[in-house]
């Protein structure tokens, strides 16, 4: 039997892809977890990771007033503190479905 080509679910209109770099105490924090379960919450798409600096590198796709929503539920914990975030726009990922936390 032929396999069903898998449909993508189509994107937000006017859904936007931002790449972020996030920088100060992010790490062992649970900070991947709060942006997966807020950007879940936000019907978000995208990956979070740790990288080896001690920074967080996220990508995030949606539409924008969600995205500007996202940032501000992650961030705001005691036990998190951002020093410096580091945005650009990206090409969206029409094949993206879900919002992952990687390594």
């Amino acid at each position: 039997f032929p396999k069903k080509k898998q449909e993508c679910p189509p994107l937000a209109p006017g859904a936007v892809r931002r790449h972020y770099l996030v920088y100060g105490r992010v790490q062992n924090v649970g900070f991947r977890y709060r942006a997966m379960v807020a950007a879940q919450g936000l019907e978000l798409t995208g990956w979070v990771a740790n990288l080896e600096d001690g920074s967080v590198e996220m990508e995030v796709q949606g539409p924008p007033e969600q995205i500007d929503r996202l940032i501000p539920a992650i961030t705001e914990d005691s036990h998190i503190c951002v020093t410096d975030l580091r945005c650009r726009e990206l090409p969206v990922n029409p094949r993206e479905k879900r919002f992952a936390v990687r390594n």
